[in-house]
């Protein structure tokens, strides 16, 4: 098994930084006042440098530490952020990103374009004027008096080395407010064979003689507080004492230090002396100290590549297949043994199989996070501002689903802004608030999720929607539609009411592509719409593409399988029913549901059974009725896709593998759906 590469890791961690720094950034403008936010962002920045400093990102942390330095005013409440240092500050997210992610495409004029705009919004007052450097504070001269300062006592988590940070950088920043003497205090370092190289035994006791208030020290440690206590008094006034040179604290002769010591380092020793001198030396072997309390949180999750769950998800796939095999095996024969151990496989076959399901399953919020950076820069572009509001974050979903869902959902989310919210004019003319709303929501409703994109704009514009579709020579003149079929032509390639291009619409490619990509999916689409109040599309979308409960049928001499999520109800055809040819409508509790002979559809031989059955499937708020020989029962289907020679046969979605080795079809209900309208529509047609 091979290492990963460490700057990939690096790549992956930095790329859930920019997520945290583009949230805070977006939450700042709403909330310019909460501190949280700012510390928060300031927390991702200081990583990013510090990380990309470790492995080698030279131009990453030399940035971040000019954008650190000019948003510092920011973070000590010398300047509010305002909209514009928001957008300048997203756009220097957007580069750091570049510089991380793809190096060739930067240049160096960019980046200084950015943080010139930064500074020029930082430092109104002086736009030449560079961002100041911290410089080192002066040292303090032997015997020279000095003001009171602080007394310090550090202890860190043992766990500090593995998140990236380093106490001697921090005592080092320390160092830049004043003069420091640092005394290491060694009386928890364990035994070398107790010792484990990546946690830190050491603490530190800190004289800082500088007249700073305690918010200037807290800032030092503001990305490690969770990590560390610290105890911090006020230092009475004190005379500076001068340090000793290191050989005489060793007893050795000048010539055997090689190297001159800072002062800082050499005052820790000087320090560390009397403490040392005044322990009497035993020669009886100490208590071993206890092992050093680990942090559980680093084992709480575990990274793992998304191609290794998906080889795992494959290998279940065959282990249910052969759990399937085995089963009908074991029910062919008599022996009670057989038949035993193949339920308790059957079983262990179904738990293995959610749980790792489970594994793949993320929060749909993740996905939701990346639409706020959309909403913002087309609520700026447009002119229109916009609220974001998203619910049901919680909701999960089968990875490859929340991949395949992104560019859907962007879609929906330029419409509603572009078509949807209408502009401040209009907006105060119809007497609705100024500020646009689109709501992004998700939540399971039984072996489906919905997820649903709401604004409240102005609603479709039924009649314009219906006059583009005739020009288009879709509908005749005056044909006779509902409302809901006229709102379908949206989905129709090519189509599009916007009354020019422009980068955002007007070019009718965008609503097709997010019904075909829906449909991939085994999923469908409704449009919901009030004139004047807004437009609701939902989409509703199965838990996962890899293994789902299907409902296996028999149809001639052929098997079949229905998805479960979209089973009603199964009855019996009845005589009555099976007279009806020309109708094709059932009468389910008063309601005229149109079914299908499947026997007709797939063309099969020989002579249908007597009592055949009806599964009533539904998408959305249509339902049909599927005419089956016989219901054979629930079955665990495994999808396989098919190949690229069966792409025109559009009432199939995939296949399965059987227990006796045979393969069954796995039937598209939306298609399915569509013939049934298309038949009704036809059958209208004819009546008339």
């Amino acid at each position: 098994m091979s290492a990963m590469d460490p700057t990939e890791v690096f790549r992956q961690e930095a790329s859930e930084l920019f997520e945290v720094l583009e949230g805070a950034l977006l939450d700042l403008g709403q909330r310019p006042d909460d501190r949280e936010l700012v510390d928060s962002a300031f927390r991702a920045l200081h990583t990013i440098k510090g990380s990309g400093a470790m492995f080698g990102f030279d131009k990453v942390a030399s940035f971040t530490h000019e954008f650190e330095t000019a948003f510092d005013r920011v973070r000590k409440g010398e300047i509010k952020p305002t909209q514009e240092l928001i957008s300048v500050a997203l756009a220097a997210k957007d580069y750091i990103r570049a510089l991380i992610e793809d190096p060739q495409s930067t240049d160096d004029v960019i980046g200084d374009a950015i943080l010139a705009d930064l500074k020029r919004f930082v430092f109104p007052d002086q736009p030449a004027t560079p961002v100041a450097e911290i410089t080192e504070a002066p040292s303090l001269a032997p015997g020279e008096s000095k003001q009171a300062g602080w007394h310090l006592y550090l202890e860190f988590e043992s766990h500090i080395l593995r998140n990236g940070s380093n106490p001697l950088d921090l005592l080092e920043d320390l160092c830049k407010l004043g003069p420091c003497f640092v005394v290491p205090v060694t009386d928890g370092i364990p035994f070398l064979d107790e010792m484990e190289p990546e946690d830190c035994y050491l603490k530190w006791d800190v004289k800082l003689h500088a007249a700073c208030d305690k918010d200037a020290i807290d800032d030092v440690f503001m990305f490690v507080q969770d990590e560390m206590k610290l105890t911090l008094s006020p230092l009475e006034q004190v005379e500076a004492p001068a340090p000793m040179p290191l050989f005489q604290l060793l007893d050795e002769e000048p010539a055997a230090v090689a190297d001159p010591m800072v002062e800082v380092a050499a005052a820790s020793v000087v320090a560390a002396q009397p403490a040392a001198k005044a322990e009497p030396k035993s020669d009886s072997k100490p208590e071993p100290k206890p092992e050093a309390k680990r942090d559980d949180r680093g084992i709480a999750t575990v990274r793992v590549q998304a191609e290794r769950l998906d080889e795992l998800m494959d290998r279940v796939g065959e282990l249910v297949i052969a759990q399937a095999r085995l089963t009908q095996l074991a029910s062919s024969g008599s022996d009670l043994s057989i038949k035993m151990i193949a339920e308790e496989i059957e079983r262990l076959a179904s738990s293995l199989r959610d749980t790792t399901m489970g594994a793949r399953m993320v929060p749909i919020g993740s996905l939701f996070g990346r639409f706020r950076r959309l909403i913002h820069d087309l609520s700026r572009d447009l002119s229109k501002p916009v609220e974001f509001v998203t619910t049901g974050e919680d909701t999960e979903l089968d990875k490859t689903m929340i991949e395949c869902l992104a560019d859907p959902l962007v879609h929906l989310i330029r419409n509603a802004i572009d078509h949807g919210i209408e502009d401040t004019a209009s907006r105060a003319a119809a007497g609705k608030t100024e500020q646009g709303r689109i709501e992004l929501a998700a939540v399971h409703s039984g072996a489906q999720v919905l997820v649903t994109v709401k604004d409240n704009g102005g609603g479709l514009n039924t009649a314009r929607i219906r006059a583009k579709a005739e020009e288009q020579g879709l509908i005749a003149a005056g044909a006779v539609l509902t409302d809901h079929e006229i709102h379908q032509f949206l989905f129709h390639p090519g189509f599009s009411t916007a009354q020019t291009i422009s980068a955002l619409s007007g070019r009718g490619v965008g609503m097709d592509v997010v019904k075909r990509t829906i449909e991939n999916m085994r999923g469908t689409i409704d449009l919901s719409t009030k004139p004047g109040q807004g437009t609701t599309v939902t989409l509703r979308l199965p838990l996962t593409l890899a293994i789902i409960e299907g409902l296996l049928i028999r149809v001639g001499e052929g098997r079949y399988i229905i998805p479960l999520s979209a089973v009603e109800e199964c009855i019996e055809l009845t005589a009555e029913d099976e007279r009806s040819r020309g109708r094709n409508f059932l009468n389910v509790r008063g309601n005229l549901v149109p079914f299908l002979r499947l026997r007709e559809i797939m063309t099969a031989s020989g002579t249908p059974d007597r009592h055949q059955k009806t599964i009533i499937i539904s998408t959305g708020e249509t339902h049909v009725g599927l005419v089956a020989d016989q219901i054979i029962g629930n079955h665990q289907t495994v999808i396989k896709s098919l190949s690229k020679l069966h792409s025109d046969v559009t009432i199939f979605s995939g296949a399965t593998i059987l227990g006796d080795g045979t393969a069954a079809l796995i039937l598209d209900v939306a298609q399915l759906v569509v013939l049934a309208q298309s038949q009704v529509e036809k059958h209208i047609s004819e009546a008339a």
